[in-house]
């Protein structure tokens, strides 16, 4: 695996983590920010959360099936933050009601095991991003 992937894994976690940074000091001083700032900042991380998680599917270059399955995550998130930054839009119970959904389907197909993992061959044993166990473990 390239050097740059997992710096660019660790990157996508601190700006994804980053992103929570003014909601939560929003929560103990919201005073010191503009009316309706709170929407915005709610809506910040769920958006980037879910792009972070498109692009670190797209690093690990998985089967389009989990791709697929990132996608509707991804789905969810963006629509909640739709729903947190338009509360007052007629829309906005559609937006959160899209986001359930997304979300509930998403939970299902984990628990039905899908999509399945594929099978562990011998060499792909071999190139797992995990360290082989030592022979005395």
């Amino acid at each position: 695996m390239s050097r740059s992937l997992p710096s660019l894994r660790a990157v996508l976690g601190v700006v994804t983590l980053a992103s929570l940074g003014p909601l939560i000091v929003w929560d103990v001083s919201p005073e010191v920010f503009p009316a309706r700032a709170h929407q915005v900042l709610a809506a910040t991380p769920l958006t980037v959360v879910a792009l972070a998680l498109l692009v670190h599917q797209g690093i690990r270059r998985v089967a389009p099936m989990e791709f697929a399955k990132a996608i509707l995550s991804a789905v969810a998130f963006v629509f909640w933050a739709m729903n947190q930054l338009l509360p007052d839009d007629p829309r906005a119970t559609l937006f959160n009601d899209v986001a359930v959904a997304a979300f509930v389907l998403d939970v299902v197909l984990v628990i039905l095991g899908w999509p399945a993992a594929p099978a562990p061959s011998a060499a792909g044993a071999m190139t797992s991003d995990r360290a082989a166990p030592s022979a005395g473990a």
